[in-house]
């Protein structure tokens, strides 16, 4: 019980470092920047993948 305990201390503490310093606010702003990026990027490679699929 007493490492379910610690377990959960580590993860409270660092929710904590995340939520008091503005890391998360940060954080969720290049997931942002990325999951645009990535979202192009898969659309570019479906787009190249039917226009060369039908090229024998």
């Amino acid at each position: 019980m007493r490492a379910w305990s610690l377990i959960f201390f580590v993860f409270a503490a660092i929710s904590a470092l995340f939520g008091f310093t503005g890391l998360a606010e940060a954080t969720a702003g290049i997931a942002v920047v990325l999951f645009w990026i990535f979202l192009v990027l898969g659309f570019g490679a479906l787009a190249w993948g039917i226009s060369t699929r039908n090229r024998d």
